[in-house]
């Protein structure tokens, strides 16, 4: 995989591993919830694509970076990716019977609409399930997102347009978490030295660059320090939970 900037963790660099397992387990998951016809709302790199597509009757993908869907349309050619920036989205009312949305939601500037629009394009009866950092467990400002969200916001933005809405979180075992308390010590020694607070007072995009800089430097850093725990982590230390301000990522399941 390419990897254009620390956003999206790479399946071949192992001081990325326990981002690329956490992003995993949320395809095996969703597992359960595939029926019918698939939507994937920025599917990335395909990452979940083989999990995925063989349980529905048909998989529709859509991303905003051309160079990937064409990889991917080259590398899948009885599935169906599109290049596209959303919402709104270019589908018929009732298209879908089920549609998922991975660590997405937090990039769009139009969120209501987001929602909005995966209503209409579900069937009667048919499931979104969305997953989205929880920012009770955010360790720093991130200046790719437009806005995280604690469960409660999450539930109450997919309450506007649904009318079943069940809120679980990707919660991390033993191993996971001392892999998180690593990342949140090494985090703390950087920010330490933001005395006036400049990661929340700055624009995004001046942020952006050096972000990634320190944050793959705290990759490699973490890697380093327990190369073992880092390699080790597979998406089964990953777990899907009840609700609680202590699961790592939202995963929100709609039913229309």
């Amino acid at each position: 995989m390419g990897v254009y900037t620390t956003e999206i963790a790479s399946d071949k660099i192992i001081s990325d591993n326990p981002i690329h397992q956490r992003l995993l387990k949320a395809y095996f998951a969703a597992k359960p919830y595939i029926n019918g016809d698939l939507l994937e709302l920025g599917c990335g790199e395909g990452r979940g694509v083989e999990l995925l597509a063989p349980l529905a009757s048909s998989y529709q993908a859509i991303d905003k970076i051309d160079s990937v869907i064409d990889k991917l349309q080259q590398e899948y050619p009885s599935l169906s990716f599109k290049q596209g920036v959303f919402p709104p989205f270019n589908f018929e009312d009732n298209s879908f019977d089920t549609i998922v949305t991975f660590q997405v939601i937090e990039h769009l500037q139009d969120d209501d609409l987001f929602i909005k629009e995966i209503h209409r394009v579900l069937r009667p009866g048919g499931k979104a399930i969305i997953t989205t950092p929880n920012i009770k467990m955010t360790l720093t400002r991130n200046p790719w997102h437009v806005r995280e969200y604690t469960a409660q916001e999450l539930t109450d933005l997919g309450k506007k347009y649904f009318d079943q809405v069940d809120m679980k979180g990707i919660a991390g075992n033993d191993n996971v978490m001392k892999y998180y308390e690593q990342n949140k010590a090494s985090v703390n020694r950087i920010t330490r030295f933001d005395i006036f607070n400049l990661q929340y007072r700055l624009p995004a995009p001046l942020l952006r660059i050096p972000y990634d800089l320190m944050n793959r430097l705290n990759r490699n850093k973490l890697n380093e320090k327990d190369n073992s725990l880092v390699a080790s982590i597979r998406h089964e230390d990953y777990l899907l939970e009840n609700q609680s301000e202590e699961n790592l990522d939202l995963f929100l399941i709609l039913t229309k």
